[in-house]
């Protein structure tokens, strides 16, 4: 299905534009809009500002403060979608209205307007910080081949953008910016990746979560409790919601392929995936971490002191190479073979 763009994003602004609220700030905007009297934790972000919330009596909420450039259009979208996603997954944030009623709320400051808005908090830790079994990874394939489920009959208009975040973009991503990147090494094996990559194939599309990397999945044990961050949605490549989370789970793994079969497996027990998809599982994850490196190399100038930008580049450095010599033929006919 060809994909239709409505608005450009740029990277620059985007980050030049950030929310700077500090926590007690973000209390009183709580308070202010929300009728919530609570603590504010600040968690790390690329471009907007999420605050942990913790009242007298331990309940957590989120308050996330949108980039000064976001369209209010856009966060209504992710409002629906978490909303459709309400009543049929169990591990997904649902949005709290504000003391007026409303889901978004709008703040000014001397320099702009941002709107606010509060979900619920999930309880668990990052995946990133949880042993990464087995079982773990094959309950993280299946809540997301849950979430495809869920997501089969959503769609809007709004994620049918133009964004930097999109696989489907990640070509043009990669032309743009990886001439940044001072190594020449790695330089050589992106472009390799990036040649060898089948633009032409025709996959389906369909609006994603876009962003199940392993800090915004939420584990408890051996089980998935939470996916959150919505603001990469995107209609992109079906395929993309299951290969962006395979480009995390293979990081600094000594099977990166085991590792991968196991989420695979869990996700084709719930959603299968056609087979140009499986095919193209493995050149996708090498993708997204092409375009993960060539955009922090940008990022990395514009906001030096974020360290966000930075969260899972070490990891991702020290295992492209290796990742790129597995043969992606190889790898599809281990995705092919699983047993379902």
């Amino acid at each position: 299905m060809a994909k239709s763009y409505r608005t450009m994003r740029f990277i620059g602004p985007i980050l030049s534009r950030a929310p700077t609220f500090t926590t007690q700030q973000a209390a009183a905007i709580a308070q202010q809009q929300f009728d919530l009297v609570s603590i504010a934790e600040e968690l790390p972000s690329e471009r907007d500002q999420n605050f942990v919330l913790t009242t007298e009596t331990g309940d957590k909420f989120i308050l996330k403060i949108a980039n000064a450039t976001e369209q209010r259009s856009l966060l209504e979208a992710q409002n629906d979608a978490m909303t459709h996603l309400a009543s049929r997954v169990s591990f997904c944030p649902r949005v709290v209205p504000s003391r007026s009623g409303q889901a978004i709320a709008q703040i000014r400051t001397a320099t702009a307007q941002h709107y606010v808005r509060l979900v619920t908090y999930l309880r668990g830790v990052p995946l990133a910080e949880a042993e990464q079994t087995p079982r773990l990874l094959f309950n993280l394939g299946r809540r997301l081949g849950e979430l495809s489920r869920a997501m089969s009959d959503f769609d809007h208009l709004e994620f049918h953008r133009d964004f930097h975040w999109d696989l489907a973009n990640a070509q043009r991503v990669i032309d743009e910016y990886e001439p940044l990147i001072t190594e020449k090494e790695l330089r050589d094996q992106i472009g390799k990746c990036r040649s060898t990559f089948d633009s032409g194939v025709e996959l389906p599309f369909k609006v994603i979560h876009g962003d199940a990397n392993d800090y915004n999945v939420l584990v408890h044990h051996d089980d998935v409790v939470g996916l959150i961050d919505f603001g990469d949605m995107i209609y992109s490549f079906r395929a993309g919601e299951l290969a962006i989370a395979l480009a995390y789970v293979v990081l600094d793994k000594s099977d990166p392929l085991m590792n991968a079969k196991a989420v695979v497996a869990g996700y084709r027990s719930g959603f299968e995936l056609n087979r140009e998809e499986i095919e193209s599982l493995w050149p996708l994850m090498l993708m997204r971490l092409c375009m993960s490196i060539c955009l922090a190399a940008y990022q990395r100038q514009q906001k030096p002191d974020n360290p966000y930008l930075d969260v899972s580049q070490s990891a991702i450095r020290r295992s492209f190479p290796g990742l790129a010599a597995i043969d992606s033929g190889l790898a599809s006919k281990e995705f092919q073979a699983i047993a379902l």
